[in-house]
């Protein structure tokens, strides 16, 4: 993957999150997100308290809140999913704005909401400070099987393709006057999706070759070598180490 690529949600920056190692960042979220998994849902000040760290964090990676609040639309399903549990889990019964819920429906939706959204939030911070290309040689420092990070490296770089493929067949569509109406163009949309198809595999077979070509045996060469210094492991450890201090405090308090 070249340098300069981006996905959507990286957002171009200098801050001391964005010069920290991609390994760390991903130890240091996934040691997070498992904090917070692991805290008591009972507990409600220690979600408030993740949520002021996770924006502290935000705060020093210079990430409007806008831009964080508009990428976490994503997690829509499953506050959907939530707001229904109050009234298809089984147990004692309460009253809520004159509706009849669930009480462990409502600490379930609970639970479901405030760690689901810390965890979403950590993720979209990650990403909005790491490029897709460091994120991978992250991965790679962090020993994840070889063959994992060779497949999400083709991924990311086919999904790019095909995009961009499908922008240019959709273009050739509208320059020769169609649009697509109701189930009549369902046709042509089908035969779209099949050449599309066809188009892909012809190129990866043509991308292997070419790569296979070139000496490729399976494994990539590690072009750079990504380290970290005492002071960013320690830095990075801030998030985790402090998230820890809460949860312990909200099984003891």
């Amino acid at each position: 993957m070249g340098a300069g690529h981006a996905h959507r949600l990286y957002r171009h920056g200098h801050s001391p999150v964005h010069d920290l190692p991609p390994h760390c960042k991903l130890t240091a979220v996934f040691s997070f997100v498992l904090v917070v998994v692991l805290t008591p849902r009972e507990a409600v000040w220690a979600f408030a308290l993740y949520a002021a760290l996770l924006a502290g964090v935000a705060a020093v990676a210079r990430i409007p809140a806008g831009f964080l609040l508009k990428r976490l639309l994503i997690e829509v399903p499953f506050v959907a999913f939530a707001l229904l549990m109050p009234f298809v889990v089984p147990g004692e019964q309460t009253h809520v704005l004159g509706l009849s819920v669930s009480v462990p429906g409502l600490w379930g939706a609970w639970n479901v909401l405030a760690k689901g959204t810390l965890g979403v939030a950590a993720s979209v911070i990650l990403a909005s400070t790491t490029e897709l290309r460091s994120l991978l040689l992250g991965l790679q420092r962090l020993k994840l099987p070889p063959m994992l990070v060779q497949i999400a490296s083709f991924m990311i770089r086919y999904g790019d393709v095909i995009t961009g493929e499908m922008r240019r067949m959709s273009i050739a569509r509208r320059s020769r006057g169609f649009e697509a109406r109701g189930v009549r163009q369902w046709g042509v949309l089908a035969k779209s999706a099949g050449a599309l198809f066809i188009r892909s595999y012809e190129r990866g077979e043509r991308v292997h070759l070419a790569m296979v070509s070139r000496g490729y045996t399976g494994s990539m060469p590690v072009i750079d070598e990504v380290t970290a210094s005492r002071t960013q492991w320690a830095h990075a450890s801030a998030l985790p180490v402090l998230a820890l201090v809460i949860c312990l405090l909200g099984w003891t308090v």
